[in-house]
């Protein structure tokens, strides 16, 4: 297919300014930008880069307390800067899309998937609603949703968080836009579904000749999607080339020390031979109400101050596993124990003690924190409930977690949620489970949305807590690097079964079980060629017509 490569947006010398409370401070520093119809730019860089900043900019929208101070934002001949509010809001949904990070944050919980795809082909008039409808599901198919003539009737909270991502994926293309904003879109993903999505990603803007600029901090994924890569660092561009010169020979030092991250991996401790397991899930099944049964006679351990990862595609039941463990969702069988001692099913019958002993960080640090409460009363609260602090020695203690996660206490006290970057917020997040003093901690996918330099310095600061406090982990991930970071032993489950479990080197190192070993394999590469090589390896032509991964 011959595309038409003519200019679609023309950004020179943005200049964005945000507000600190007392004065305008620059945020993006004269940065320019020229996307041709049907050409994918990579954005990356380090958290508060500027890469989502300039995304928005992309649609002529500036973020609460920012503004566009100076420069030019051109799409397809009409001048953002000086469009009205009216002509700008006629083009973003049907010429120009967004794909938000967090799907869960962003989709209307009272309002079923399907009705929310359809609002914007009904409301500029593209289509009716049967064919609307029938477009949705189309597109869900080819982004290998399942049962793709049902799951948009269901509620948001009704599929798994990747299922969400792609769905969120298929109302950006409801329109057929001109330009996509990709704002990390596959963060979310298990590997095995980020393939399908970025072969699905590719495939439609190949097909319409969709223009995108992709967002990311994951490098190898950047790889396989875009034409160009742009660097950028504090607001101003680094560097910018094509992806093949951009990974064979960045100029820049800073573009090296990101090809460089994830250096990080502790050494694989062994079980301690003079005690038995801090938890045990012992042959739980479980299911939904209503639903069909989710965890299927699942059991393993985790001894004190070991790691222990569980893996799986989206689904599979790892975060599920989890709530069976707090007491969130009672099992239908088995048993969860804590040195040996069977816990009450449901955490309305767990002592103040036995809740305290498990707690959980969360993937979404955005969603976790209440953002019009201060810091110091969202770590304070558990302090508060599980100890009984008050007064000068709950400040103390506040003071004293905020110094443990790396955050001055003079500086962070008195702040909200949203005035911190994405890393703050985890180690905030970090701090309230620390607070209640536990011995065992669920961290649930805690890297998945930080950049690779941040993501590093969360794994590191992880394994230094479970050394000074001797804590065991319970790490849910879908990032095998991760994995060989922290992990001491993994379990691998495939829908709601542990099909393999074993040490950390045992489980990296042939032979695999054939699910493990589709995980491995789908570790995206550092090679521009990779994802094309991979889909013809597993017979994978066109992910509209129906193949399978």
């Amino acid at each position: 297919m011959v595309h038409d490569k003519s200019v679609l947006l023309d950004i020179e010398d943005l200049r964005i300014e945000g507000y600190t409370g007392e004065d305008w401070v620059p945020i993006i520093k004269g940065v320019d930008l020229k996307l041709h119809r049907g050409e994918v730019m990579g954005l990356i860089g380090e958290s508060g880069a500027g890469k989502s900043t300039i995304g928005a900019a992309a649609m002529g929208y500036a973020r609460d307390g920012t503004r566009i101070s100076s420069g030019s934002i051109e799409f397809d001949g009409m001048e953002l800067t000086t469009a009205t509010e009216g002509e700008k809001r006629a083009l973003r949904g049907s010429r120009i899309a967004y794909v938000a990070q967090s799907a869960a944050a962003s989709f209307n919980p009272a309002h079923k998937i399907i009705d929310q795809h359809t609002e914007a082909p009904l409301q500029y008039r593209i289509q009716k609603r049967i064919e609307a409808q029938e477009d949705a599901m189309d597109l869900y198919e080819r982004l290998r949703l399942p049962n793709p003539q049902e799951i948009g009737f269901r509620y948001p909270h009704q599929v798994s968080g990747g299922q969400l991502q792609r769905a969120m994926t298929a109302m950006a293309m409801a329109c057929r836009p001109d330009l996509i904003i990709f704002d990390e879109p596959t963060t979310a993903l298990d590997v095995t579904t980020q393939i399908e999505v970025l072969a699905a990603i590719r495939d439609i803007v190949d097909q319409f000749n969709t223009a995108a600029i992709y967002i990311t901090h994951d490098l190898a994924v950047v790889a396989q999607m875009a034409d160009t890569i742009k660097v950028l660092l504090k607001g101003e561009e680094v560097e910018q080339a094509s992806t093949e010169d951009m990974l064979e020979n960045p100029q820049e030092d800073y573009t090296k020390s990101l090809w460089a991250v994830r250096s990080f991996e502790k050494p694989q401790k062994s079980r301690p031979t003079d005690e038995g397991p801090l938890i045990s899930v012992k042959n739980v099944s479980a299911a939904y109400t209503g639903g069909a049964k989710v965890l299927d006679d699942v059991s393993f351990d985790i001894y004190k101050g070991m790691t222990v990862a569980v893996v799986g595609e989206s689904g599979s039941g790892k975060s599920t596993t989890a709530r069976c463990i707090t007491g969130l969702l009672p099992p239908m069988s088995g048993e969860i124990l804590f040195k040996g001692e069977a816990l009450p099913p449901s955490y309305l019958n767990r002592s103040k003690d036995q809740l305290r002993q498990a707690q959980m960080i969360y993937q979404m640090a955005d969603t976790a924190l209440n953002p019009k409460v201060r810091i110091s009363e969202i770590i304070g609260r558990p302090a508060q409930f599980y100890s009984g602090l008050s007064g000068a020695a709950l400040k103390h203690r506040v003071d004293e977690l905020l110094d443990l996660i790396e955050l001055e206490p003079s500086k962070y006290y008195n702040r909200y949620p949203p005035e911190l970057s994405g890393g703050q917020k985890q180690r905030i997040g970090i701090a309230r489970a620390l607070a209640a003093e536990p011995t065992f901690i669920i961290c649930d996918e805690v890297t998945s949305a930080l950049d690779q330099l941040v993501a590093e310095g969360i794994l590191k600061l992880l394994d230094r807590l479970q050394s000074e406090l001797d804590l065991a982990y319970m790490f849910i991930t879908h990032d095998l690097a991760t994995v060989r970071s922290i992990a001491d032993e993994v379990v691998v489950m495939q829908q709601g079964k542990v099909v393999e479990q074993g040490a950390k080197d045992q489980m990296f190192t042939p032979p695999h079980h054939p699910y493990t070993d589709l995980l491995l394999s789908s570790v995206p590469e550092m090679d521009p060629n990779w994802l094309t090589d991979l889909l013809e390896e597993r017979g994978i032509e066109n992910l509209g017509e129906g193949a399978e991964v």
